[in-house]
């Protein structure tokens, strides 16, 4: 009799939507959009760093606001670093993720997110960190560990690259080294440095002379580019024989090996400017490209004006904050079906990716 009416009880509390359905678990179409989306919203109001590429869904909590047409995610997700920078505003879907040989980083965070037909972040906290040198080396002895970006054969392996770069450029100005962000080295046929760094447009030509590039500042106006450079510099010279016809004489000679890849960026701003002048037919015909030589005077005449059009976007870096530290302890997820899969594995078991 006691079981029945138990039994009995349950179901009238169910009936009576005392019980509610469960909250949607890390593996829900739903809670995974919602991850994605505010990922990519994050990616956008930060700064500084790398784009963060989504591992997996941790835990979500639910809460429904009738009266907003919607709902409002409470997620943990854990992020891994990708090989974009954030000067490049690519999505992160568009972008590789560190492997274990790319100095790799990971990390968790905390995330608010309003949803109806939309996804709309409200705040973040993110926490990053390294993958120790230690366990790297443990799996793959072989591959890069980071270097301290004080050293001064890093600044020296930035400086060469950058110089090749501005040589070998194409651009109209000559750029100027604005941050190291990352760095590494290898040991090949000798040490091998690895750096990553972010350039920015000066006010010189890229005709200017090498003695008067320490007056080249930087270009301080919102039509600047930048780039991201990816930089390595072989410090052991190598010795070359190079063979001279019949009755000469072979000759050495010394060459260091640099080497050095850059993206350069479109301004954001450069798109509004394009349209200010097409909507006021100003008669700039070469805006209609908008291309890489920035030496057109109406850049910095005036600045761009939103227009009704053109709605004003929110400052940057004013929803949430990055941070590093060392992992810790982390509960358990509360929802159901959760953490969910990873989708990206170092093989380092220790780090329980």
């Amino acid at each position: 009799m006691s079981v029945c009416l138990l039994v009995l009880c349950l179901a009238v509390l169910l009936q009576g939507g005392r019980a509610g359905p469960e909250p949607p678990g890390c593996l829900s179409p739903e809670a995974v959009r919602a991850a994605e989306e505010a990922l990519e919203q994050i990616n956008q109001d930060r700064t500084h760093g790398y784009v963060l590429g989504l591992n997996r869904v941790y835990d979500v909590a639910l809460q429904q606001e009738k009266e907003k047409g919607g709902s409002l995610y409470k997620l943990t997700i854990d992020v891994m670093e990708t090989k974009c920078h954030i000067t490049s505003r690519k999505p992160w879907k568009e972008c590789e993720i560190r492997t274990i040989g790319d100095i790799p980083v990971y990390g968790e965070c905390e995330v608010s997110a309003f949803v109806d037909t939309q996804v709309k972040l409200q705040s973040f906290s993110c926490a990053l960190r390294e993958v120790p040198a230690v366990a790297v080396l443990n799996v793959c002895p072989d591959c890069p560990t980071a270097d301290n970006l004080e050293e001064p054969v890093v600044k020296e392996t930035a400086n060469l690259s950058l110089q090749r770069f501005n040589k070998e450029s194409y651009l109209a100005n000559y750029f100027s080294l604005e941050n190291i962000t990352k760095a590494s080295s290898q040991w090949v046929v000798g040490p091998s440095y690895f750096v990553e760094f972010t350039i920015v447009e000066t006010v010189c030509s890229n005709k200017t002379a090498d003695s008067e590039l320490s007056n080249c500042t930087p270009m301080d106006c919102q039509f600047a580019h930048r780039g991201f450079c990816l930089g390595s510099h072989m410090t052991s010279d190598e010795v070359f024989v190079w063979r001279r016809p019949v009755k000469r004489k072979d000759s050495q000679f010394h060459r260091t090996a640099v080497k050095v890849n850059c993206e350069i960026y479109e301004p954001q701003t450069a798109n509004a400017e394009k349209l200010s002048h097409a909507i006021a037919d100003v008669g700039h015909a070469e805006l209609q490209d908008h291309n890489h030589t920035h030496l057109h005077p109406h850049e910095h005449a005036h600045a761009v004006t939103p227009g009704p059009d053109r709605p004003v976007s929110a400052p940057a870096g004013s929803l949430g904050t990055v941070v590093y530290r060392p992992a810790s302890p982390r509960s358990s997820p509360a929802a159901r079906s959760c953490p969910g899969q990873a989708r990206h594995h170092l093989g380092i078991i220790s780090l329980r990716l």
